[in-house]
């Protein structure tokens, strides 16, 4: 038996990575995987999970929102989530 090292991969796109981790979660889920290779998937599906959500959260640190201001003109100002968010009553 011997230790093989893991394989340096391309950087996958957020599609990529999210197709890919599908494709696990379907393997893993027919069942007929040996305990070996469901331990490799199962590390393959979890850094690619930590990538997927990696992207999502820098994505929404990123959005921007266009609000008009009192001249009729426009600004972008960042998008926050929590003061955009009508509290109730």
């Amino acid at each position: 038996m011997t230790d093989e090292a893991p394989q340096e991969t391309p950087e996958k796109s957020f599609e990529q990575a999210l197709k890919r981790l599908e494709e696990i979660v379907d393997r893993m889920e027919g069942g007929e995987v040996s305990l070996d290779e469901s331990l490799s998937l199962f590390q393959e599906g979890i850094g690619l999970s930590r990538s997927c959500s990696t992207r999502l959260n820098d994505a929404e640190g990123r959005i921007r929102k266009l609000v008009r201001v009192e001249d009729g003109k426009f600004i972008l100002e960042d998008f926050d989530s929590a003061s955009d968010i009508p509290e109730s009553e």
